[in-house]
């Protein structure tokens, strides 16, 4: 199929920030197609080779299921951290719809850790492995995923991560906070409506999606200051980039 009839929408992330379950909201609203399958992410435009593809490529290989639905969307949440995705993005849709969805770093980190260790990723104890990427001491393998899936503590850093998709898509890039999405009812059929579609047919939002097994830890007391301290500059720039104080 072409993708020139269709509006694009690119959900780029962070990981471990809800971004599973607004996928398959969105995915529920009639007039959104969610790239398929899934998953695994599409990722494309962390990749300049598959970006050289183009556009029609892009379309068949992801959105063939596609009938009448208005808006098409990729969520690929490595994009958020890839400073070349946005120009690649631009490359192959010209416009699209970009949202972010966030929350608190340092939760977001612990979940990350959790994720790693369930998956037979990570085999340290959740202080030192927040500790060593504090550290930048996280060998990792390109050639074995689009980001390092050790990158707890800076995965976290959303400002500079935005600042390449507010330069490229300025009057389209959109932060969703998670706090603010499951805690008022009003949030997501706020979103959709942002997003040129009608907020009166938002689906009713699904129980826990992809979220972690169990009790999360309690992290060290002295290892949450250190990385409360260490998020304190960026969250400041995000809430100057947002115009409002974090709920975190």
């Amino acid at each position: 199929m072409s993708g020139c009839d269709h509006r694009h929408l690119l959900l780029v992330g962070a990981q471990r920030c809800g971004t599973t379950f607004l996928s398959r909201v969105l995915d529920d609203h009639p007039d959104v197609a969610m790239a398929r399958p899934s998953p695994p992410e599409p990722k494309v435009f962390c990749d300049a080779a598959l970006t050289a593809k183009g556009s029609d490529w892009y379309h068949r290989t992801w959105f063939a299921h596609v009938r009448d639905e208005e808006l098409l969307g990729d969520k690929s949440t490595s994009y958020l951290e890839d400073p070349d995705a946005p120009s690649r993005a631009a490359e192959v849709l010209g416009g699209a719809e970009v949202v972010a969805l966030l929350r608190d770093p340092v939760r977001r980190a612990v979940s990350h850790w959790r994720f790693s260790t369930a998956n037979g990723l990570e085999t340290r104890d959740l202080e030192e492995a927040l500790l060593a990427d504090l550290r930048d001491d996280q060998p990792w393998d390109p050639q074995l995923s689009s980001v390092s899936p050790y990158a707890y503590v800076r995965r976290g850093r959303y400002a500079e991560q935005l600042a390449p998709w507010v330069a490229t898509f300025p009057t389209t890039t959109r932060v969703v906070l998670l706090e603010e999405l499951l805690g008022d009812r009003g949030a997501l059929p706020a979103l959709v409506g942002a997003l040129g579609l009608d907020p009166g047919r938002t689906p009713a939002p699904p129980d826990a999606v992809n979220a972690s097994a169990g009790d999360a830890p309690t992290l060290d007391p002295g290892v949450r200051r250190t990385l409360t301290g260490y998020f304190e500059e960026s969250n400041a720039q995000l809430a100057t980039l947002l115009g409002r104080p974090l709920p975190w």
